[in-house]
């Protein structure tokens, strides 16, 4: 999935009104499982000048590369920090260890070919799910178009939820770097 969706289903799930520190863990941990991502594409395409197709072709698929996603996006990780979070009846780390474990339990079912190892350190196994977010070969169109409309339609339920200037700012860039993509992709793919 799309990051400004995840983003989107962790503040929905997680984040509450009035409570800014619980809907910011919830917005971070919706983001970790991607950071990861954004820093080594981001300094290779804007600063190294690295070509997209090495980036995403061949740097993605590196073994360097997949050994930070394994970390990142390990369920099993997630799984044991959520639960120490809530023996610790800590709130804002619950909301955090529930929006990147909800993270990646939308992204499994979502990638073909460029799934991550979500049960490393057990195993570097990767799940190639059946369809893709983005891939027309795999009905990408058509999950990528449910991906928007869910995620526009938690928009308003944020929108709803959070009164203040800020939170609606944020909500409507969300909800635009959602949806511009995902059309744009749905002519490319």
């Amino acid at each position: 999935m799309n990051t400004p969706a995840h983003l989107i289903f962790g503040m929905t799930a997680f984040g509450k009104a009035g409570q800014k520190g619980l809907t910011a863990a919830a917005f971070a941990g919706a983001l970790i499982p991607d950071l990861s991502l954004y820093i080594l594409a981001g300094s290779h395409l804007l600063v190294l000048g690295t070509a997209p197709d090495v980036v995403f072709g061949q740097l993605y698929y590196s073994q360097t590369w997949q050994s930070i996603f394994r970390i990142d996006n390990s369920i099993l990780l997630w799984g044991i920090a959520l639960m120490g979070a809530i023996l610790a009846r800590a709130p804002i780390a619950v909301a955090f260890c529930g929006a990147g474990l909800l993270h990646l339990g939308l992204d499994m079912p979502f990638h073909h070919d460029d799934g991550r190892a979500h049960f490393w350190p057990l195993t570097d196994w990767v799940f190639q799910s059946p369809v893709s977010y983005w891939d027309r070969d795999h009905y990408g169109l058509w999950v990528g178009g449910i991906e928007i409309a869910a995620a526009l339609a938690c928009c308003v339920v944020l929108w709803r939820r959070f009164v203040a200037l800020a939170w609606r700012a944020l909500i409507i860039v969300l909800a635009f770097v959602e949806a511009l993509p995902g059309l744009v992709w749905a002519f490319v793919f």
